[in-house]
């Protein structure tokens, strides 16, 4: 009969990890067949159970083959690694696509279940992450885009968001074992691929992640983190790249930006702009370009603060990108370095 710990384990297990476990029974020859009418994204699918499978009791095994197929002499136990997976699929597929797909398995692409976490609901997100540690909250907002990190800070308790920030500005390297315990947990229960490390100075991550803010919150946390440690908000401060540092740029980055931007996102972010700000674009115009600038900003009549935030956000943002291909060049500090993105 049966035991329940092997019914358990084959109710517990997810549809790729049976199939894998069957393709295995098959072996080589006899499984060949149906590797070759899985798509790609399948093959991946199977490739990764079958990394994770680890070993089945024989129980287990017996149960797989009798709700799977209809017949089969032997089931028992088996057991499959990275090794033994890659062995079998280069024994199919050619050697570059099992490399393709081994590497993405291993990590080699393992940024994507950072970058599939961002495709989740900010408020998902912060409702998951606000009953766990401050520490694992923020290992987990230093691994995702800076503008989806703000996001999730923003809707967290702002006291806790708050010990968040102040974890992510004193984070050291974290430990190879804690990184996979919070991918797994995320993997199980967001995203199916497991991430690599990376390493990034804390306060520059966090200068990208108040860049993010809108104006309130930025002036709120910044206010709070100078009260525990002024020493990394002045370094934050520093890092940070706002519209005003747009004034930095030399003529022809500026007249370069002003033509990749589009005139509404222009006239918005000039008009919540102080007039020295106004003054510094307006001169990189022709006469009657600025007056007409100025003509549009007046035809406008009252806009919300919100729009002046991300229109100036928009412009901040296209010259990064535009920096970060070599169109233009931005500085810091006076001008004497030049900020690389």
């Amino acid at each position: 009969m049966e035991s329940l710990d092997a019914s358990k384990a084959f109710a517990e297990m997810p549809g790729p990890q049976r199939a894998a476990a069957l393709l295995l029974l098959l072996g080589e020859e006899e499984g060949a067949p149906i590797w070759q009418r899985l798509d790609e994204d399948e093959i991946k699918l199977v490739s990764h159970a079958m990394v994770q499978l680890g070993s089945l009791e024989a129980a287990t095994v017996e149960r797989l083959i009798v709700d799977f197929v209809s017949r089969l002499s032997s089931g028992g136990g088996i057991t499959s690694n990275f090794e033994r997976t890659e062995s079998l699929l280069l024994k199919i597929f050619p050697p570059e696509q099992v490399s393709s797909i081994m590497a993405e398995i291993k990590g080699a692409s393992g940024k994507r279940v950072w970058a599939s976490l961002t495709q989740i609901d900010p408020e998902i997100l912060a409702n998951f992450l606000r009953n766990e540690y401050p520490q694992t909250v923020a290992v987990v907002l230093s691994k995702v885009r800076a503008d989806y990190a703000a996001k999730v800070l923003t809707i967290l308790p702002e006291e806790f968001a708050i010990d968040v920030l102040n974890r992510m500005l004193r984070m050291e390297t974290v430990q190879k074992e804690a990184l996979r315990h919070i991918e797994e947990t995320l993997r199980t229960e967001f995203v199916s691929t497991i991430a690599q490390t990376t390493r990034r100075d804390a306060h520059e991550l966090m200068a990208e992640v108040f860049n993010a803010f809108d104006r309130q919150t930025e002036t709120r946390f910044l206010a709070a983190i100078d009260q525990a440690n002024r020493g990394s908000a002045k370094k934050i401060r520093q890092l940070m790249f706002t519209f005003e540092d747009l004034l930095k740029l030399d003529p022809g980055s500026v007249q370069t930006l002003m033509r990749k931007v589009d005139n509404d996102t222009l006239c918005r972010a000039l008009k919540g702009a102080d007039e020295r700000v106004r003054a510094f674009f307006m001169r990189q115009m022709s006469t009657r370009a600025a007056k007409n600038l100025t003509d549009e900003m007046g035809s406008m009549g009252p806009i919300r603060l919100k729009e002046v935030d991300e229109a100036q956000a928009k412009m901040t943002e296209l010259a990064k990108e535009l920096a970060e291909k070599g169109e233009i060049m931005i500085a810091k500090n006076g001008g004497e370095e030049e900020l690389v993105y």
